[in-house]
């Protein structure tokens, strides 16, 4: 099970103008525990400008944009090291990931960032991401960490995405208004009423009210994740939902992984032809393989590491669509050949398959 659990600045910090080392140990340890048990997790975590504010003894600097990247910048690795520090009392290793919404709406630096993250997952080692505000400008940010955690969750696959704050969790009304707002505790389709619902912003120490978070549960929905949004102050918050406790609100996937996958492979055009031999058409056709180099006859066209190809069996079938591991010229040196040899052929290698399974769809 894959997780990605968010930290907003008001969970890191209990409310206070610095970061609360005791809130961040419990939640470490919360962390610590599901990722001992087996669970893959990552973290999205804010905190660096309220670091390095803290740092420089809470200078009053104004809201301007290159004061808040002077702070993220003197801030990032001292958050950073406080992790590491926390995480080593568990003996896990930590590795800090820093994205912009370029890195994950180019092509081959969303693949880029996607290998660096699964290999640090497959490594049993936990990223802790942040966006990159010391270089980020207006068009390229995110803008909060709600969303970007969402779009990790996408990039990632998760099977997860826990977004812990200051609130409960969504409510019918504003609780701090309403003494009558009931926690709404399932949402299965977000609209303008759930956004209405949200209102502005919940806290004061943050960029994110309720309403990104209805953005990044929106986004997560669409990519087949589910979402729950609830209060950090819970004590063991993130196994009692992880052991299905109602805690927080829970926000269904519209689709599932594979679903959401197959409508971009089937809607995307393809920007090239792989043609395979009859022993690769065949283990493609049943379902629950890969394309490997050795069973690639032709390569038509010309396309780049990530784009989607289409896969043509001896008979001139179209057979499936795919995202492809290799560009052209890479898979033009390696049709015929054992996997075992695509380093030795090319110099690196991507992975054994030019089309793995998981991003591979049947068409007939």
């Amino acid at each position: 099970m894959r997780i990605v659990v968010k930290l907003g600045t008001s969970t890191l910090t209990g409310g206070a103008r610095q970061l609360n080392r005791q809130r961040m140990l419990e939640i470490v340890q919360q962390v610590a525990r599901l990722h001992q048990a087996g669970r893959e997790m990552v973290v999205v975590s804010s905190g660096a400008v309220t670091a390095g504010r803290e740092r420089l003894g809470f200078p009053d600097l104004g809201r301007s944009v290159p004061a808040k990247q002077m702070l993220s910048a003197v801030g990032q690795g001292r958050l950073m090291h406080l992790y590491g520090e926390l995480f080593d009392i568990f003996e896990i290793a930590v590795g800090q990931v820093l994205l912009t919404r370029d890195d994950l709406a180019d092509r081959p630096r969303y693949l880029n960032a996607r290998d660096t993250l699964l290999t640090l997952i497959e490594r049993r080692i936990v990223p802790i991401i942040n966006e990159n505000d010391t270089i980020a400008t207006d068009e390229i940010r995110v803008g909060d960490n709600d969303n970007l955690s969402a779009l990790v969750a996408n990039l990632l696959e998760a099977d997860l995405l826990l977004i812990l704050t200051d609130q409960p969790g969504l409510f019918t009304a504003d609780p701090r208004r309403d003494s009558g707002a009931q926690l709404i505790q399932q949402v299965r389709h977000i609209d303008e009423q759930m956004y209405a619902l949200a209102g502005g912003a919940g806290s004061n120490v943050g960029t994110g009210g309720m309403v990104t978070k209805i953005q990044a549960a929106q986004l997560a929905s669409r990519s087949g994740v589910t979402t729950v949004i609830a209060s950090g102050k819970e004590p063991d918050v993130l196994a009692r939902i992880i052991g299905g406790e109602a805690l927080g609100t829970r926000f269904e996937p519209a689709v599932s992984h594979l679903e959401g996958r197959k409508r971009w492979l089937l809607a995307d055009k393809p920007r090239g032809r792989l043609r395979v031999d009859a022993g690769a058409a065949s283990k493609l056709l049943k379902g629950g393989a890969s394309l490997l180099p050795v069973g690639i006859t032709g390569v038509e066209g010309a396309f780049e590491r990530g784009e989607t190809v289409a896969v043509f069996a001896p008979d001139g079938r179209e057979i499936a669509h795919g995202l492809t591991s290799y560009s052209s010229a890479d898979v033009l040196k390696l049709c015929g050949i054992q996997s075992a040899k695509i380093a030795e052929t090319l110099g690196y290698t991507y992975g054994d398959a030019v089309i793995h399974r998981n991003n591979l769809v049947v068409l007939v």
